[in-house]
């Protein structure tokens, strides 16, 4: 433990350098990765996009940032913090299976693969297996930054039952969760509110709509979704009178707390490595 702390310190000025990690024998990322997976409980999942996106797994692991997205940003903390094993919840390039073939001639592409090999960086998307944790580990760490674990239904980990209030409440609360940042919502905003579902990121319009359907659903609470699809069903629901309505927090808004509690987690059995958290933030602003 003694001798791993020693070899982080001598290896930080080159880190932040951008020079390559000491040959020396240590934790691999490839070990660090199948040591997750393991913590994980979760069985091996067949075609899973939780890959090495860029970098050699047999390069020894200094330090750990876990992020929402590795952007630009991101990486650059990372180096600064020493940290070279990024855990990445979402794609690197822009597509769900980082498909780059497209994109070999372009600069944005070329120069964050070029600034990620310069530094001598691993990214490793961890997306399935830490949505396979019992319970969820992005709805974990949403349900703490929330702080609804005491509304939660106890055989349905995603709903959530609150004291009766309107949406324009719910939403004057959720302002109070992301101060810096503006919700698309469909409903009425006097509606009364008790039962709300919690559907992170961007699980499709299916999904959305089979939680409106349920009598013990007022509001669905998600991530995004294309504009004519849930949004439009859910408007037709409230012009028929029902008492619906949909709140769109952004992608990163309904999951990036995942990644911070994936950080903690982590701490829980990874000792000898530093670990931490990169918010990335919202990728766009409103006007």
């Amino acid at each position: 433990m003694k001798t791993l702390s020693l070899l982080f310190i001598c290896l930080l000025p080159f880190l932040l350098t951008g020079q390559n990690f000491s040959a020396k024998t240590g934790t691999t990322a490839d070990q660090v990765i199948q040591s997750i997976i393991k913590m994980t409980g979760s069985a091996i999942i067949p075609n899973t996009v939780d890959v090495i996106k860029e970098g050699d797994s047999s390069t020894p692991v200094v330090g750990i940032a876990t992020c929402m997205f590795a952007t630009m940003d991101v990486l650059k903390q990372a180096v600064s913090k020493g940290c070279n094993l990024i855990v990445t919840h979402e794609p690197v390039y822009y597509n769900h299976l980082d498909e780059t073939s497209g994109l070999q001639n372009d600069p944005v592409y070329l120069e964050k693969k070029k600034y990620i090999n310069d530094h001598h960086l691993v990214v490793w998307r961890f997306h399935d297996y830490i949505h396979s944790i019992k319970p969820d580990g992005i709805l974990s760490g949403m349900i703490v930054k929330l702080g609804w674990k005491n509304y939660a239904v106890a055989d349905q980990p995603n709903q959530f039952v609150f004291p009766e209030t309107t949406l324009k409440g719910l939403l004057e609360n959720l302002k109070k969760t992301f101060p810096k940042n503006s919700f698309y919502v469909v409903g009425n905003p006097d509606m009364k509110v008790k039962n709300v579902w919690l559907a992170e990121g961007a699980p499709g319009s299916g999904l959305h709509t089979y939680l409106l359907e349920k009598a013990d659903a007022d509001v669905v609470i998600t991530g995004e979704a294309q504009q004519w699809e849930t949004y439009e069903y859910t408007r037709d629901a409230v012009l028929q009178g029902r008492n619906k309505a949909v709140i769109f927090l952004g992608h990163i808004n309904s999951e990036e707390a995942g990644m911070d509690y994936c950080a903690d987690w982590l701490k829980t059995f990874i000792k000898d490595i530093p670990v931490t958290f990169i918010e990335c933030g919202p990728s766009y602003w409103s006007y």
